[in-house]
């Protein structure tokens, strides 16, 4: 595995690799979520590109981004486990050089959900992402489902801007109690980590309500709402029932809908959706 840390060292890498070239942007903090997104590059792809940048243009000033959890000698480990062909760790001002200002707008959909309750993240986020296509050159990205409107607006960027980089969802994968995994789950304790259970648990409630015929929008909401507040240690932020790609809520549910929801445990944030019918 090669290590690249400017951008001409990772753009002369990548010159080298030939044929199908996948990239997995992560921002370190490896864990078996991540291992499944190498594990599909690396499937579908005759090099992989991964990335570990802690990307600060997406946190907000009261967020945790000092605190977010780094383990660089664990993570390489894991690329190199998984196959990874090229790893770009580059600091801050190989990403945001002095004197840059440029910042890629992903519009109305990047201000809700999320966007409402990070005001400024989805532009980080899409800056980043696009700062990190241009640099690779990537065949194909891979970004997991978890974060579900991040998806949507990575594929609405490279749809958008005309890219030619196919974006390939990767499911999420859970823990036995069913919490999506995440790299704040470090942040949880035993006893939290089983109070947080709750969110997989209240969109499971919605989905079998939604299976068996209930198709209020409202309804949906509210039995996630439910379940949320019946546990003490949850401060819910939204639940939401939208519409998969323009990520407007929903009053009728005819056909597909995302159910997402974030909330706080003892000061760690945790999202997660599902999405009904589910994806192949």
């Amino acid at each position: 595995m090669r290590i690249a840390q400017t951008v001409r060292d990772v753009r002369a890498a990548r010159d080298r690799l030939t044929g199908r070239v996948g990239l997995v942007p992560t921002m370190g903090a490896l864990h078996a979520g991540h291992e499944a997104l190498l594990a599909r590059a690396r499937s579908g792809c005759d090099s992989v590109i991964a990335s570990l940048f802690v990307n600060p243009a997406q946190f907000g000033p009261l967020e945790d981004f000092a605190a977010y959890p780094r383990d660089r000698h664990r993570d390489r480990a894991i690329f190199e486990a998984c196959g990874v062909d090229v790893l770009f760790e580059p600091a801050v001002e190989e990403i945001y050089p002095p004197g840059e200002s440029t910042r890629v707008d992903p519009g109305p959909i990047a201000r809700v959900l999320e966007g409402a309750s990070r005001p400024g993240h989805f532009i980080g986020v899409a800056t980043v992402v696009a700062k990190l296509f241009a640099i690779t050159r990537p065949s194909v990205a891979y970004f997991g489902r978890k974060d579900a409107q991040q998806l949507v607006i990575v594929q609405r960027l490279a749809r958008d801007l005309r890219l030619g980089i196919e974006i390939e969802p990767v499911n999420t994968v859970r823990d036995a109690r069913g919490l999506a995994l995440s790299s704040r789950n470090v942040n949880l304790s035993p006893k939290h980590r089983t109070a947080a259970g709750a969110l997989y648990k209240a969109l499971l409630t919605a989905k079998s309500a939604w299976t068996n015929g209930q198709r209020s929008g409202q309804a949906l909401r509210k039995a996630m709402r439910d379940v949320l507040d019946h546990e003490e240690a949850i401060e819910t932020d939204y639940v939401s029932a939208a519409h998969p790609e323009t990520l407007e809520e929903l009053d009728d549910v005819p056909g597909p809908v995302l159910l997402s929801l974030a909330a706080r445990i003892a000061g760690t944030r945790l999202i997660d959706n599902i999405t009904l019918p589910d994806p192949d």
